[in-house]
C-alpha cells in the first residue's frame, strides 16, 4: 500500500486525496493511518478542499456504485490496482462536467436534509450530533444533513451563527448560493441576502470558495475578525475588532446595537424583525445618523429616538409606520 505521506511531492493535491481516499476504503485502516491523515488535512486549506470534494464524489455520484461494491466486499490487493483506474475516470468525469457547467450536479446540489426555519423575529438553537451548534436568526431557513459521514449545510436564507467542532477528516461545510464555507475549527456567523452574502469570523479559521468556477483552486482564507462579503462584483474583505464582531451579532441575545448608522440602515435591520414596517419616506430623514442599542423588537423607542433626538416626524398610516423630516 503506497504512503500518500511520503508520495507528496510526487503527486499533486487532488491524487494525494485520491490516495488517501483508497487506503481509508481499504482493509487494514488503523489509528495510525487515521492520525496521519489528520495531520496531511491539517497541512493546508487545500488538502481539506481536495478530499472533501473526492468523498462527496464519493458519496454522491451514481458513477461510483461499482466502487461501493468494492468496499463492501473490502478492498483486495488485486482490485486495489483496479481503484486508480475508476478513480481516475471518476475525476476526468467531474472535471469534463465542470467546463460544461454542470459539475455542481454531481457534488454540489442542495443535500436533502432535515429543514429547519425561524419565523420573523423567531431564534432557534439546534445542537446537531457532533456537538456543533447553529443558531437561527429571524426569517432563516436551513437544511442540515448528516448521513454517509457529511457534515454539511446549506442555508437558504436569513442569518445564522455556528460554533463548530473541529473534525479535519469531516469537514464542516455552509453551503449559501454559489460559495460553501469550510470550517476549520470555528465560531462565524453566515447571512444571506437576495445579492448578497456576507461571512464574518469569530474564532478559529474557515474559508471561502466560489463553486460557480470549475476549478475553485484558491478560497479566501478568513482569520478572526475577517468579514467577507460577496457581490455579483466579487468578494471584499474587511476588518472589524471584536466589539464590532460582537456588535453585530448582538440579535443572539434579542438586541440590536446601531453605531453612527444612517437610519434607512437601521430601520432596515428593524423590518427584518418586524411584522410592521418601517419605511423612511425621504433622503433627508434616511441620511440622518444615530447610535444606541435596542430591542430587536422595540418599535416604539426606536421612533420615540428619530422623534426626539432627530427631530423627525413619524405616523402610522396602513399598517406600517413612515418617518419623514
Amino acid at each position: 500500500m503506497s504512503d500518500p505521506a511520503r508520495n507528496a511531492k510526487a503527486l499533486t493535491v487532488t491524487e494525494q486525496a485520491a490516495d488517501w481516499l483508497e487506503r481509508r476504503e481499504a482493509s487494514g485502516w488503523t489509528d495510525d493511518d487515521a492520525r496521519l491523515l489528520q495531520a496531511w488535512l491539517d497541512e493546508s486549506e487545500s488538502h481539506c478542499a481536495a478530499f472533501w470534494r473526492l468523498e462527496e464524489a464519493w458519496n454522491q455520484s451514481s458513477r461510483l456504485a461499482a466502487l461501493r461494491e468494492m468496499r463492501q466486499a473490502r478492498i483486495t490487493p488485486a482490485s486495489r490496482r483496479r481503484f486508480w483506474p475508476v478513480l481516475g475516470r471518476m475525476v476526468a468525469a467531474i472535471a469534463i462536467l465542470a467546463v460544461a457547467g454542470v459539475a455542481s450536479k454531481i457534488y454540489f446540489s442542495p443535500p436533502q436534509g432535515d429543514l429547519y426555519t425561524t419565523p420573523v423575529g423567531g431564534r432557534e438553537i439546534l445542537t446537531l450530533a457532533d456537538g456543533s451548534q447553529i443558531e437561527l436568526n429571524t426569517d432563516t431557513s436551513l437544511r442540515v444533513n448528516f448521513v454517509s459521514g457529511r457534515r454539511a449545510v446549506t442555508l437558504l436564507r436569513g442569518e445564522a451563527y455556528f460554533q463548530i467542532r473541529h473534525d479535519g477528516a469531516r469537514p464542516f461545510t455552509v453551503t449559501a448560493g454559489n460559495h460553501r464555507i469550510v470550517d476549520l475549527g470555528t465560531k462565524f456567523v453566515v447571512r444571506r441576502e437576495t445579492e448578497k452574502l456576507e461571512v464574518a469570523l469569530m474564532e478559529g479559521r474557515a474559508s471561502v470558495e466560489d463553486m460557480s468556477t470549475a476549478s475553485p483552486e484558491h478560497p479566501a482564507v478568513l482569520v478572526p475578525g475577517d468579514v467577507a462579503v460577496v457581490t455579483a462584483a466579487g468578494v471584499t474583505m474587511t476588518k472589524k475588532s471584536d466589539q464590532q464582531l460582537k456588535d453585530s451579532a448582538a440579535w443572539r441575545k434579542g438586541m440590536l446595537v446601531f453605531d453612527g448608522a444612517r437610519l434607512s440602515e437601521a430601520a432596515a435591520e428593524f423590518n427584518r424583525y418586524n411584522a410592521t414596517q418601517l419605511v423612511v419616506v425621504d433622503d433627508v430623514a434616511a441620511r440622518k445618523t444615530l447610535g444606541g442599542t435596542f430591542p430587536t423588537n422595540d418599535l416604539e423607542d426606536f421612533t420615540h429616538l428619530a422623534q426626539s433626538v432627530l427631530g423627525l416626524h413619524v405616523r402610522r398610516e396602513n399598517g406600517r409606520i413612515a418617518i419623514s423630516r
